[in-house]
């Protein structure tokens, strides 16, 4: 829980500050640990827990619907020479991302709720 505690308290202050937010979570073992989803009910303001979260739910993740594929399409617009190489412009790009592009990211995640719910788990996309 050591990420928890050092990285997504801090940050969760520094971005959110005050506001409620939601916390989800894929179903890796690590993350559905006893333990983790405890600290995770306690800590958190607004937590989904592993049994109210739907597995292998991309349409759901602002990472996976949005996100990875603006950072794969700046990291790829030039070649790489090493793993090195790749591994820096990966940091490099993810420390440009514009957070206004992740909060619209995010907002589309409740229509994006409704429509997972519409068609009963099933994909939309």
């Amino acid at each position: 829980m050591h990420i928890l505690e050092k990285v997504v308290r801090p940050q969760s202050q520094l971005i959110f500050n005050q506001d409620i937010w939601t916390f989800q979570q894929d179903s890796a073992p690590s993350h559905k640990a006893k333990t983790t989803q405890n600290w995770c009910q306690k800590n958190l303001p607004d937590f989904i827990s592993t049994q109210d979260w739907p597995p292998s739910s991309p349409d759901l993740n602002p990472l996976d619907y949005f996100i990875w594929g603006v950072l794969e399409a700046n990291v790829n617009a030039s070649r790489h020479k090493s793993l090195e190489s790749l591994k820096a412009k990966l940091l490099e790009e993810w420390d440009k991302l514009d957070m206004s592009m992740i909060r619209t990211a995010i907002d589309a995640w409740k229509k994006r709720l409704r429509l997972v719910v519409k068609r009963k788990g099933g994909r939309f996309e």
